[in-house]
C-alpha cells in the first residue's frame, strides 16, 4: 500500500462502540480523519467527540434481519466500507459444569453467530469492492484456554476457526481478515456490563474456576493494558500491505501464546510415535 492510499480517508463499521475496544477504535478513526459507522444496543454514542463523520445505529447482532438491513444502510452512506469490526459480545465466568445451557447459547448467540452475520451480511459488499478488512475482535482466550472461563473460551474459539478459513477464502478476492488477540486491557470487560456469570457456584470447583473468579474481582481496573494504545495499533496494522492473520495485544498476551506453543510443541514431540502409527499397512 502507497503512503498516499495510507492517508486517504478510510470508512470504518464497527460493532458494539458503546465502550471497551469498540469506542477506543471509533475515536481514533475519527481523530485521525476517518469516518465510523458504529452500532450500540440503544442507538446511542458515548463518545466524547461529536463529529460529522460519525453515524450510530442501534443494533442487536443477535437478529440476522436488523444485521443485513444496518449493513446495508452503512454501506449506502458513503458508498463503501473499508474496514468491518466485529466488536460486539460479552464474557462469561464459571467452570464449564457451572455454566447453564441457556447461558452458553446466548454466549454463543452474540459472540459466534452475531459475528456471522455482521461478516455474511458484509461479504457480498466487500467482494463487489474488491478490497477491505474484516476484524474480529477474538481475545487470548480464543487462543488458549483458562478454567473459568470454557463457554468464552469456547466462542472465541469458534470465531477464531471461522476467521482462519474465512481468511483463505478471501485471500484471493483482495480482502484481508485478521483476529485480535488481547490480552487484560484496561477496559469494563471484567464489569457486569460485560462479564456475566454462572447462575450456580460449585464448590468442588473452588481451586480453579473458583480461583479464576477471585482473580477477574481483583483485576477490575488494575489491567495492565492500555485500550487507547490497543486501538492505535490496530489502526497502525491495518494500514500495511501484508496484515498477519493474528495480531496479539500485550505482553501477557504473548507470554501466553509462546507458553502454548511450547506445550503443543513439547506434545507432538512426545507422542509423535504414537500420532503416526495409525495408517493402513
Amino acid at each position: 500500500m502507497s503512503k498516499d492510499q495510507n492517508s486517504t480517508p478510510k470508512v470504518w463499521f464497527i460493532t458494539g462502540i458503546s465502550r471497551g475496544f469498540g469506542l477506543e477504535l471509533a475515536t481514533a478513526a475519527i481523530a485521525q480523519g476517518d469516518s465510523v459507522i458504529g452500532t450500540t444496543r440503544n442507538g446511542q454514542s458515548d463518545l466524547e467527540v461529536a463529529s460529522e463523520r460519525l453515524s450510530v445505529f442501534a443494533l442487536d447482532v443477535t437478529n440476522p434481519q436488523d444485521v443485513r438491513s444496518v449493513v446495508a444502510k452503512a454501506w449506502q452512506i458513503h458508498g463503501h466500507v473499508d474496514i468491518v469490526v466485529n466488536n460486539a459480545g460479552f464474557g462469561m465466568l464459571g467452570a464449564v459444569e457451572e455454566v447453564e445451557e441457556s447461558q452458553a447459547r446466548q454466549v454463543f448467540e452474540t459472540n459466534f453467530f452475531g459475528l456471522l452475520s455482521v461478516v455474511q451480511a458484509a461479504l457480498p459488499h466487500l467482494r463487489a469492492q474488491a478490497s477491505g478488512h474484516i476484524i474480529n475482535i477474538s481475545s487470548i482466550g480464543g487462543f488458549t484456554g483458562t478454567p473459568g472461563y470454557g463457554l468464552y473460551n469456547a466462542s472465541k474459539f469458534a470465531v477464531e476457526g471461522l476467521s482462519e478459513a474465512l481468511a483463505a477464502e478471501l485471500q484471493p478476492l483482495g480482502i484481508h481478515v485478521m483476529i485480535v488477540e488481547p490480552g487484560f486491557f484496561r477496559t469494563n470487560f471484567l464489569s457486569g456490563n460485560s462479564l456475566q456469570r454462572a447462575n450456580r457456584v460449585i464448590e468442588a470447583y473452588a481451586a480453579t474456576s473458583g480461583k479464576t473468579r477471585e482473580s477477574a474481582d481483583k483485576r477490575d481496573g488494575q489491567q495492565p493494558g492500555d485500550p487507547a494504545l490497543a486501538a492505535k495499533a490496530i489502526i497502525t496494522v491495518t494500514q500495511s500491505p501484508n496484515p498477519p492473520l493474528r495480531l496479539i495485544l500485550g505482553a501477557d498476551a504473548v507470554a501466553r501464546v509462546r507458553a502454548k506453543l511450547a506445550q503443543v510443541a513439547g506434545d507432538l514431540e512426545a507422542w509423535e510415535s504414537v500420532s503416526v502409527n495409525t495408517a493402513i499397512m
